[in-house]
């Protein structure tokens, strides 16, 4: 089956993790048919980052002004800006491995979406990253990482690129196969009929909340978190909240119990 893919990204006021995070996009094994940058209300340097891969993706920018942590509202608008069939949805900070792209292709099924995995990595090795180590792929290879301050752990196993080993893991992983917003993709109609991600949401369980919104709407979810790699850039949180948490964590409830499938406050606003 043929279909087009979009990249939606996510990003506010971090343009040196945005870069890095694009510069991984440039050698895709599967290129996307469009890159959106979700972008929620960062400054003019974020712009000038994405104009200068203007000439070697194809790359939008989704803007809208700063108030506060609107990260659903600008996804939404990327949602509605996107051409494509297929959408994988990300952050500025998570550089995907060459086969990113292609092995969300390679999964991706109707009446599914998939849920990708991440290895985070210590702030000293995030800054450490060249544009020339993503391109021979050093961020994804566990000696580089050893030689970089990474410590071993069990987790490393999820940079193994092996797909009897990574089709085993997928399997027999007891985490739960849920919507992450640094690494899941699904069909855009799925996305529209759900009416997007709940604006009411502030940090804290809004991915989730959209992934059970499918769930209800009859979409099953597909674990990938072995197959499909982003090695995840370290930052800090200064929009977390346990309030905004807490009140994140009974709309879920509510989502829940109601088994609601369209959120009222999404790409169009229902009454």
């Amino acid at each position: 089956m043929s279909f087009t893919i979009g990249v939606i990204i996510s990003t506010y006021n971090n343009p040196l993790w945005l870069k890095k995070t694009l510069w991984g996009y440039t050698i895709q094994e599967r290129k996307a048919d469009e890159i959106i940058i979700a972008d929620d209300g960062s400054d003019n340097e974020t712009e000038e980052v994405i104009n200068s891969f203007k000439d070697i993706l194809p790359i939008k920018h989704v803007w809208h002004e700063d108030n506060g942590f609107q990260k659903c509202m600008i996804l939404n608008k990327a949602i509605t800006e996107s051409v494509s069939d297929y959408l994988i949805f990300t952050d500025q900070d998570c550089i995907p491995r060459k086969d990113f792209i292609y092995t969300h292709a390679k999964f991706a099924q109707d009446g599914y979406f998939l849920s990708g995995g991440y290895f985070k990595l210590p702030m000293s090795t995030s800054k450490a990253i060249t544009q020339n180590d993503i391109h021979q792929q050093k961020p994804f290879q566990l000696k580089w990482l050893f030689d970089n301050e990474v410590k071993r752990s069990f987790k490393c196993t999820k940079l193994i690129n092996n797909s009897t080993f990574t089709t085993f893991m997928n399997f027999i992983t007891p985490a739960k196969a849920s919507w992450n917003g640094c690494n899941s993709s699904t069909w855009r109609k799925n996305l529209i009929e759900v009416n997007g991600f709940n604006e009411d949401m502030l940090y804290g369980g809004e991915d989730r909340e959209l992934g059970e919104r499918l769930f209800h709407l009859g979409i099953h979810s597909k674990q990938i978190r072995y197959s499909a790699i982003i090695v995840h850039l370290d930052h800090n949180r200064p929009y977390k909240s346990q309030e905004v948490m807490d009140k994140n964590n009974i709309i879920r409830q509510k989502t829940k119990k109601e088994r609601i499938i369209q959120t009222p406050n999404g790409i169009n606003k229902l009454d």
